[in-house]
């Protein structure tokens, strides 16, 4: 399955060698396109998910992020039967791998702007680490969540141990850890994982959908909440309402604080900038 219409129309394309990047309308749309190899997670897709975070980060004109990918899984984690090939090297390949992963994860933390991924057929490994570092996921009905690194016998990366913990709790994350245990998209969205859950062939354009919806917004409001938000997960209660009310403040100089303020008050549609 392919991305939905509204990611073929295009103002600026973006080809890399594992992903297509598109801004149409203020949404960027992220395309994970390695179907044949599940969307791995190898050196080339850490570059390309770094660049096009880069891309994302100064560009102005994107207010809001959809990430989908080509085929039936949408990251299958760390491609293995590359990662094999290395022998001796794997260890030095898969440090200067791993420096672009988690830099791409790191800038979209960063960037004020909201990402939705899209998540159809699984998320496993790296694929479930890179899912839980977004801040919005539409799931598939069928999709299903595995972090299966110990049975690889390796430990997980992808910045898991930040995100996975903070969404799920620390006992949850455990048990996927230590027990390779597979969730479906009802448990993934019991256990707060993924925000909402989608028929199969409605994934994609739900994530569009809810792009859409926040870049059409008070995208400097929705930008800096977030900010907000992941700012008071790592500061003390102090730091954090102070962090909280200089960030208000701001808004409430903007033009789209007072006019949404004021449209509250007035009971009529804001009209943000």
């Amino acid at each position: 399955m392919g991305p939905p219409a509204s990611l073929r129309t295009t103002v600026r394309r973006m080809e890399f060698e594992t992903i297509t990047y598109d801004v149409r309308d203020r949404v960027g749309f992220l395309h994970f396109n390695r179907p044949e190899g599940a969307n791995a997670v190898n050196p080339a897709f850490s570059r390309d998910l770094r660049a096009a975070m880069m891309e994302i980060a100064y560009d102005d004109n994107v207010k809001a992020v959809a990430v989908t990918a080509a085929g039936k899984i949408f990251c299958g984690g760390g491609d293995l039967k590359e990662f094999a090939g290395w022998g001796a090297d794997l260890p030095r390949n898969a440090h200067v791998m791993l420096q672009d992963f988690h830099a791409a994860i790191h800038q979209m933390n960063r960037t004020p702007k909201p990402f939705v991924a899209g998540v159809r057929g699984a998320a496993g490994g790296a694929g479930l680490s890179l899912m839980s570092a977004f801040d919005l996921v539409v799931s598939s009905e069928s999709a299903k969540y595995t972090l299966a690194y110990t049975r690889a016998g390796v430990t997980p990366d992808g910045t898991s141990s930040y995100f996975l913990a903070r969404h799920i709790g620390l006992r949850r994350t455990l048990d996927l850890a230590l027990t390779n245990r597979v969730l479906s998209a009802d448990e993934a969205e019991q256990w707060g994982l993924v925000n909402r859950v989608v028929p199969d062939d409605d994934v994609d354009q739900a994530a569009v959908d809810l792009a859409t919806q926040l870049a059409s917004g008070a995208t400097w409001a929705l930008g800096h909440a977030k900010r907000v938000v992941y700012n008071g997960m790592d500061h003390s209660l102090e730091t954090a309402g102070e962090y909280e009310a200089e960030v208000i403040t701001e808004a409430m100089s903007s033009h789209d604080g007072q006019e949404g303020i004021a449209a509250f008050v007035e009971k009529r549609s804001p009209e943000f900038e």
